[in-house]
Formats: structure tokens, sequence, C-alpha cells
């Protein structure tokens, strides 16, 4: 803690409102905070005393307006190892883009939550090895909202996908598990996108990025003088899901009372708010997301069983990157296409050098953070296509990538070949199959039938017969 004692950040910033939320956030991880109000003081600043102790810069857009990327630019050129953040309203790729290429480590799209903001500072400031390129973007592009978006081929992501896109079509509360950057924001609004529930009210809560002491009103709401400050009446998150879905993220980090009263609302169907002398009657769909194993939780008493139980009647677990490295390539090309249509960019291709290399990491952020490496290249890349030298943090890291002695073939997005070069058995590629059936016609089982050109009976005995009817 004595390094980031002596840590100071600039705050460009003329909202004082944003300016003491942003200094009390960084305060509590050590941080000091100069705040500026203008760019001339900025750039002044730098040549001072105060100036040369800065760690890192956080500059909000709204200051230098259009010139932003300018002052970027000029900041960079004065101090070019110190990394800036931009805080912008805009969600334009255009913009992230030109101050990517201005020098900015990292763009966040107001309002942003705190833990997102910690976490792109943390990360901007990381000393133990050089790891912008590797870095998740705190920011990403909205992404599609169906299945058909949902690239990989490895059988648990597809037990993954057939799952959820059976579950999308019923009314049951969800639980979704994985690591953090697995994509499970993506997998939860492809769900709601094929639920019933589509055309009704959706909203996601991040748990930790409510602070603690209103997480309850929030989510249960509160009448009238119910504790002090309570100056009106709020109506909470899950009355107000009423009839539609409400994704808890970050689960595991509710208190345990909070815990408790939430396993109480989805056992009885009623809510009640904070002070209220009666409870609502609520028809509300709860996904819940958690980058740690709840049951793990459940066993060191840091969650309540109750609570687990009544929320995974469906259990969804989206695997990590590194334990399906066969779509890397399939996902580089999918996320390559994606970013060469934003504005300011261009198409690109891919060696296949870079591909082993990129395949050869274990992506520890996952398929968020192959994404943001992915967009650091092309933004900085000047030829046609991607090759090894668009990646040198990575090369660093993994060293030299050798093509390996039979390459592996792929057919409709169904692995043909194990990696010794034979042909996989035909029980496991029909599975394979069957799995992307499910997942591509979102869970419609007379449809996947239909395609399939076997009846639905049939079907369903292949399900139990493969060992993935539960999957399915």
């Amino acid at each position: 803690m004595a390094e980031a004692e002596q840590r100071l950040l600039m705050l460009i910033d003329d909202e004082p409102a944003q300016s003491r939320l942003v200094s009390a956030l960084a305060g509590r991880e050590g941080w000091r905070t100069l705040v500026v109000g203008d760019s001339e003081t900025a750039i002044a600043t730098l040549g001072t005393r105060q100036g040369m102790q800065l760690s890192a810069i956080i500059l909000d857009q709204w200051v230098p307006g259009e010139r932003a990327c300018e002052l970027i630019a000029e900041l960079k050129e004065r101090r070019p190892a110190l990394p800036i953040l931009m805080l912008t309203t805009s969600t334009s790729p255009h913009l992230a883009v030109e101050a990517m290429r201005a020098g900015a480590t990292d763009y966040l799209v107001k309002p942003v939550a705190p833990d997102r903001l910690m976490q792109a500072l943390r990360n901007a400031t990381t000393r133990e090895t050089p790891r912008d390129e590797l870095t998740p973007l705190a920011e990403k592009f909205d992404g599609d909202l169906d299945f058909d978006a949902m690239v990989g081929t490895a059988t648990p992501f597809r037990d993954a996908l057939a799952k959820a896109a059976k579950a999308a079509r019923g009314h049951g509360h969800v639980l979704i598990e994985g690591e953090s950057g697995t994509g499970k924001e993506m997998l939860v609004r492809a769900m709601h996108g094929a639920s019933p529930r589509a055309k009704t009210e959706f909203r996601m809560l991040n748990i930790a990025g409510v602070p603690a002491s209103s997480l309850e009103s929030v989510l249960f709401g509160h009448e009238k003088g119910a504790f002090p400050g309570a100056f009106e009446q709020q109506t909470g998150a899950i009355q107000n899901c009423d009839g539609g879905t409400l994704v808890l993220d970050e689960i595991d980090r509710l208190s345990m009372d909070l815990q408790d009263r939430l396993a109480e609302v989805i056992e009885t169907g009623q809510v009640k708010p904070l002070g209220a002398q009666y409870a609502f009657k609520v028809d509300i769909r709860i996904i819940a997301a958690s980058n740690l194993p709840l049951a793990d939780l459940v066993a060191t008493g840091h969650f309540r069983e109750q609570l687990l139980t009544a929320l995974s009647r469906t259990s969804i677990e989206l695997p990590p990157l590194r334990k399906r490295s066969e779509d890397v390539p399939a996902l580089t090309r999918h996320f390559l296409g994606r970013i060469g249509e934003q504005p300011g960019l261009r198409p690109l291709g891919i060696t296949d050098d870079a591909l082993r290399l990129l395949s050869a990491f274990d992506w520890p952020g996952n398929v968020r953070q192959l994404q943001a490496v992915l967009f650091r290249a092309a933004v900085f890349c000047d030829g046609d296509a991607l090759t090894t030298e668009d990646f040198p943090q990575l090369r660093e890291i993994v060293g030299e990538c050798e093509a390996p002695a039979t390459p592996m073939r792929e057919s409709a997005g169904v692995q043909l070949y194990c990696e010794d070069g034979n042909l996989r058995p035909l029980e496991d590629i029909e599975a394979d199959v069957i799995r992307l059936a499910i997942g591509h016609y979102r869970g419609r089982m007379t449809e996947v039938a239909r395609r399939l050109g076997i009846g639905r009976s049939t079907l369903y005995r292949k399900l139990s017969d493969l060992g993935i009817d539960n999957a399915a």
C-alpha cells in the first residue's frame, strides 16, 4: 500500500459533483487527486513539481469538447508514459478510435459504475509488465442481442448456449456463472430477446456498482420517512420490473441479510418496501450472474443456500476462453468483421501466424480481453491484415508459436478432426450438431427437429442417448 499512497491522479474536470465522486473513489485505494478545471491549467501543471509526481490522468471530454483528442495528444507528447483515461457521454466508436490514436489508454462512457472506473484505473497503472495491449477496455461496443452472435463450437460453450436457448422460452429464474469477460451480459441479453418477456420491462443492476448503504432501497424500495433522509417514496427495482426481467449482476456481492430478503421475495412472489405496512405481489423473472461459483460460497458460509436453490432451477456455466481455445480463430474473425464496420476503421484480415499466437495465449480476461486486443491492434494497423508484429507484448509473453503438425479443420462450425488429425467419433459430431441447432434455433425443439430432418420424439431420444438432455 505504500506505493499506492504515493500515487497522484490529475482529474481534468469542471463538474464539482463528479470531481468529488472520482476523488473519493480514488481515495479509497490510497490515491491523492489533483483537480484542474481547464486544458490550459492541465498542460501547465505537467511542468510543476506536482505534475512530475503524476501517475495517471482522467480527462472528462466535456472540458475540451471537440478538442479532446488534441489535448490527449499534447499531454501524451509531454509525458509519453503517463496513462490517460477519457470520460465521455458519447458511445460513438469513432471517438474511441480517435482518442486511442491520440494516446488515450482507455475510455469510459458516463455514467460509469464506480467499480468499472477503479478497474480501468488499476489496469492503466499496473507496473508489473507492459500490458496495455492486453488490458480489456472498460467500455465495449454494443453487441448483437441474439444467440446467432454467440460464436464458438467448443462442447462446453455449446452446452451452455443450448441450455440458455431452452431456458429463454420459459419464465423460471436463471443463474449464469462464469469468469469476468466470458460473455454473461451478452448471453443475458440474448435470452431476454428470445423470451416471452422480450417486450416487457428489462433492467440490469450491478450489485457491486451500488453503494451498500442504498442497495436495499434500490432493490426493494422504501416509503417516505422510512429512515433518516427518506424524504420521498422510492419504488424498488423488483417492483419496477413487475411482469418483466431483472438481471442481478455480481449476485455474489449481495450481503447476507439482503440475500435472505431476496430469497423470501422469490418464494412468496411479494415484495415489501422499507417502512411499508403491506407487500406488493410481483411477477418477475430474475436472471442472476456471478463471477464466482456460488456453491463454493455456500460451502464456506458466504452465500445463502436458500437463495442459491431459488435461483438455480436453471444453472448455466460459461467456460473461460482458455478452456475453448479452438474457438479463438472464429471469434477473432467475427470481432475483426465487427470492428471493420466501425467509423474510422476498415476491414482487416489476419495471418495464420497471428492466429496461432492468439490461440496460444490463456486470455485471463476471456472474450472481452480478446476483443479489446483486436480493437487496439486494428486502430494502429497500417496494413491489410494483422500479423504477429501487431501484438508485440503478446509475442513477448507467449514467445514464437510454431505451426501445429496437423492443422485443425472445421466444417459448418462443427469440429470434424481431433488434434492428432484423426476423425472424431460420429457420436461426438452428432452431439455437437444437435447442440449447434438448439442454440441456433433458440431452443425451438420442433424447429430443431424439422431442420435436422428427424421427428421430435427421435430428437429427445438422441438427447438422452448422447447425455445432453439436461443441457438442452
